[in-house]
């Protein structure tokens, strides 16, 4: 359904002009897009000549999906308002401030948890479903450099008035803060253990809107408040990657760049770093080598001689990653060295944060061969795998299935198909005990590279196997 504006939408026009995308192929990523989110969307050539030529409206999440599909080809986020369609269903472009008065970053932030569940509960996907395909690594560009040339605000105190929020604003203690570090580690063990999508590691947004927000925009010292936005700051950065896990690449943007803020607010540098390493190894992740290698070195150059031996080592670990995502193996090689010789400085005594508890040498061995997977050499991915699988799976299933999954693509191109379809045929049973959009993609990227091989009994048993998986609603 489409409601007409007066006149020609100009704007639009003009953008579909710039971005070189005809009628038809506009109709057709529209259309892709809302299948993504399970749409079915009929939108054609002439559809696209309505909104231009008649000012048409189209209903629904479709004027989302046109900025998302536009903002692809651009490389670029794209507002509704820059196309003609602003007075569409409001889905704001919530989130992708970095606000550098830290009164406002206090709104940023408490916007996109309201939204979040707003979108919930509005159904069928909610807000996320309206920016399907929205992701543009560009966006983190002015988060990276705000953060980069001032970590941390001057003073964060806050004396909130009852008009801000309906009833007495809140005065928020140590104790207030507490719960939300237990909050957030108990989130942390959930999604390493079941992923990203299961129903107790979705809380976390729920948990951002009904307990961090209120807190946020209630009363504070300056020394709660340092404590009260480092807490948030890792609540909303686990949001981001919970919905990284689960494919919802717009909403862990949003969420990635909110923690960034917040961590800022917080003057912890180190887990300001942590926010920008996620950022990258989402961009890694999206195909964006570079602007990981951008990312990881932000998070390295604030954090030299303020981070533990041990978080240098995963920031140069997912740099290593960025690279070798960029092909270039020399530099991959470097990082890695230097990853692996801040691993072994190392010590027991040291103060490392507890969110990087997941991190040791089965984890570095784990990314290390996925470095050399990137770089195409199975002989190093098999060396490092052995290493990453030795370590009991109970607590990092998810992290399990997924070197699994590069344990059988490093077989299969060393030419033992038996041995990868055997570690296929683990990944799957460990995938589907999880939910984890992340590693379904891995398992459908090896059965991808096992297509030439398609009528071998192993290969069949191993599609059969899979089916139910694949098969599963996002």
């Amino acid at each position: 359904m489409s409601r007409e504006q007066r006149g020609p939408n100009e704007k639009l026009g003009a953008v579909l002009a710039l971005a070189g995308i005809s009628n038809a192929g506009l109709a057709r990523r529209v259309n892709d897009l809302g299948a993504q989110r399970g749409l079915t969307l009929r939108y054609d050539k002439t559809s696209v000549a309505r909104w231009v030529s008649k000012g048409m409206v189209p209903q629904g999440a479709a004027p989302h999906l046109i900025a998302a599909a536009i903002g692809q080809k651009l490389g670029r986020p794209v507002p509704l308002h820059e196309i003609g369609l602003a007075d569409a269903d409001p889905a704001p472009e919530v989130g992708l401030a970095f606000p550098r008065d830290v009164g406002q970053a206090v709104k940023s932030a408490t916007e996109l948890y309201r939204l979040d569940l707003a979108g919930r509960r509005a159904g069928a996907g909610g807000i996320w479903q309206s920016l399907a395909g929205s992701f543009a690594v560009s966006a983190y560009a002015t988060p990276a450099s705000r953060w980069l040339i001032t970590p941390a605000d001057s003073s964060v105190a806050r004396e909130a008035g009852s008009a801000e929020e309906s009833g007495a604003p809140i005065k928020v203690g140590h104790s207030d803060v507490q719960k939300l570090r237990e909050a957030a580690e108990d989130a942390r063990r959930w999604d390493s253990k079941y992923g990203g999508g299961d129903w107790r590691s979705s809380m976390v947004p729920e948990c951002l809107r009904v307990e961090a927000a209120p807190l946020l925009l209630g009363s504070y010292s300056d020394e709660v408040g340092r404590a009260l936005f480092g807490a948030s700051a890792e609540l909303t950065r686990l949001a981001g990657w919970m919905a990284f896990d689960t494919g919802q690449q717009e909403a862990a943007q949003r969420y990635y760049i909110q923690a960034l803020r917040l961590a800022r607010a917080a003057a912890d540098v180190p887990l300001g770093g942590y926010v920008l390493a996620s950022m990258s190894l989402q961009a890694t992740y999206r195909g964006f080598g570079d602007e990981g290698v951008d990312l990881a070195q932000a998070a390295l150059e604030r954090n030299r001689g303020l981070a533990t031996a041990r978080t240098m080592s995963f920031f140069r670990l997912v740099e290593a990653r960025a690279h070798a995502r960029a092909g270039d193996a020399q530099a991959a090689g470097t990082a890695l060295k230097a990853a692996e010789g801040w691993l072994e400085r190392s010590r027991e005594g040291d103060h490392d944060p507890s969110w990087l508890g997941f991190y040791g040498y089965d984890r570095f061995a784990a990314d290390a061969a996925e470095c050399y997977r990137d770089l195409k050499a199975p002989r190093q991915v098999r060396r490092f795998t052995e290493q990453a699988l030795s370590k009991p799976t109970e607590e990092f299933v998810r992290s399990h299935g997924l070197r699994l999954v590069v344990s059988a693509v490093a077989e299969l191109e060393s030419g033992n198909l038996d041995a990868a379809c055997e570690q296929g045929v683990r990944a799957v049973e460990v995938a589907g005990r999880i939910s984890s959009a992340r590693t379904t993609e891995y398992v459908k990227d090896l059965l991808h590279r096992l297509e030439p091989y398609g009528d071998e009994p192993r290969v069949v048993e191993l599609r059969e196997r899979a089916r139910p998986l694949l098969m599963a609603p996002a």
